[in-house]
């Protein structure tokens, strides 16, 4: 069976889930929804699709079994709404959406109407991700003491002001933690497991005429009794790779976006060395760090062959909704303890 994908919302993020979807086999992009006709004619040309500018046009469209969610964070609710009452599965970007009320209501809708919903989180699908996670899972890391998300990005002044939803509360949701860090967020809680408690400061440092932080930092206690800190901002000039480091008492790894910089173990086997060989030369990828534009579009294909997959097999994708709403919930925290300046618990 061939699976039709609509998109909805012709932002940029949706030129990465296109071409994700147009380089794979056995699924076909079948249609943009757009509120702009000028944005959906130009996207449809571009993508050999269908250009709709009417929701229930695009809704009715046969060809679409699976919707694909670009539009900004705080609308992914109603969005999400249509597509369900249209019987389509869903794969929304990140995040999930703002609220944890609004992303149950996604998925308690999904589970009465039997259908699948994935959040996309891209980075969980490279290789280096992939390998930290196995490692993880091997316990190879001992006990858990120290698990850190770095994300120290650079936007301009100009990439807020042009955007009419960018740094605002009602659409963003939030600023550098839950629309550029929740990827390092994701990936952190993916391998450390669930985070317990937070205390957390944030501001704006760099940026002006935004609602929301540009810089935040929190320290973390994790249900496995370790500790960890997150940092992120989009107000560091030039903007370095995200950074996530994993620390253990038989071993640490050091994971900078695709590529592994650092892996040691007290208990060291055949695969570390060619791991450590592998990941020696450094990728040309630049992760979003000073340009939201400069990334691939391959972490998204893996995604999206992913989901088709769970959908052939009948089974739940990862990461879920339920998973996908953990960043969600920690961010949140960490928003509601820079704001109560007090350690709060992270209610899931």
């Amino acid at each position: 069976m061939e699976y039709g994908i609509g998109i909805v919302g012709a932002g940029l993020i949706a030129d990465f889930h296109a071409r994700a979807i147009k380089s794979l086999k056995g699924v076909k992009l079948a249609a943009i929804l757009s509120r702009s006709e000028e944005k959906a004619k130009k996207f449809a040309n571009m993508f050999n699709c269908k250009g709709y500018c009417s929701s229930s046009e695009f809704y009715k469209d046969k060809n679409i079994d699976i919707v694909s969610i670009c539009t900004p964070s705080g609308l992914h609710l109603e969005s999400a709404m249509e597509a369900i009452n249209a019987g389509k599965h869903l794969i929304i970007e990140k995040p999930l959406e703002i609220t944890l009320k609004r992303c149950d209501k996604i998925i308690n809708e999904c589970e009465k109407r039997g259908l699948k919903v994935g959040g996309i989180f891209q980075s969980r699908f490279y290789d280096g991700s992939q390998i930290m996670k196995k490692a993880v899972d091997q316990k190879r890391f001992g006990r858990m003491v120290f698990g850190d998300a770095y994300v120290k990005w650079f936007r301009s002044q100009e990439y807020y002001d042009k955007g009419i939803w960018k740094g605002t509360k009602k659409f963003d949701g939030g600023g550098a933690l839950i629309n550029q860090s929740i990827h390092a967020i994701d990936l952190l809680q993916w391998y450390m497991g669930d985070v317990k408690y937070v205390q957390a400061f944030k501001g704006i440092l760099g940026h002006k005429n935004i609602e929301v932080e540009d810089s935040a930092v929190a320290s973390l206690e994790f249900e496995n009794g370790s500790f960890g800190v997150i940092e992120g901002s989009t107000a560091i000039y030039p903007g370095f790779l995200k950074r996530i480091e994993i620390s253990g008492t038989r071993g640490s790894a050091i994971l900078e976006e695709e590529d592994i910089k650092f892996w040691k173990f007290l208990d060291e086997n055949k695969e570390d060395e060619l791991i450590r060989s592998r990941f020696d030369k450094k990728s040309n990828t630049q992760g979003g760090s000073a340009d939201p534009a400069a990334i691939s579009f391959e972490g998204h294909k893996r995604q999206f062959e992913s989901f088709i997959n769970s959908l052939r097999e009948r089974k739940n994708p990862s990461p879920d909704a339920i998973e996908s709403r953990k960043s969600v919930a920690i961010i949140l925290a960490i928003y509601k303890s820079a704001e109560k300046g007090k350690k709060i618990k992270v209610e899931y």
